[in-house]
């Protein structure tokens, strides 16, 4: 069956979008930051073809459910920021809003998923490079991968 030009816009937007999560990853490893020259054009870029797709052949229903995915994880992750003592940076909560739009484009249970394996995969690492004896409580560890990682968990889960 033959893919529709919706369906093509799709594999498109996301594989753009796959493309910032790789950049951002590398950049967050190597410096533990996350530009705002990429994160927020990549945000407003993903809103306005999350609105065209509503407007021409989407369900508001999805628009809907993108643009409250996107407050949910923004608000959470900056609730996150308040109470967590600079352990969660403001790089972290603007790419939780691009990371929840996208997610709550897909649906609640990709929302879900992916948020919840960023902090699993986070953990994990953090874990073993305590475990290795390579950090302990006080070590900064970027955290972008690992939200970019879990949403694409979310993204194949859903």
């Amino acid at each position: 069956m033959p893919l529709d030009l919706r369906e093509i816009l799709i594999v498109i937007a996301h594989a753009a979008l796959a493309a910032v999560g790789l950049w951002l990853v590398a950049i967050d490893a190597r410096t533990h930051r996350l530009p705002n020259r990429i994160v927020l054009p990549a945000t407003a870029v993903a809103l306005v073809l999350i609105a065209v797709d509503a407007a021409f052949g989407g369900s508001s229903a999805q628009l809907l459910g993108s643009l409250l995915g996107m407050f949910a994880l923004g608000g959470f992750y900056l609730l996150l920021r308040a109470i967590s003592r600079g352990g969660i940076g403001g790089g972290d909560v603007k790419l939780a809003l691009l990371i929840g739009l996208v997610l709550g484009w897909n649906g609640w249970a990709a929302l879900v998923i992916g948020a919840a394996a960023a902090f699993v995969l986070g953990a994990v690492y953090a874990l073993l490079l305590m475990t290795m004896r390579r950090a302990d409580r006080t070590t900064r560890i970027p955290f972008g991968p690992w939200m970019i990682a879990g949403a694409i968990i979310g993204l194949a889960a859903a």
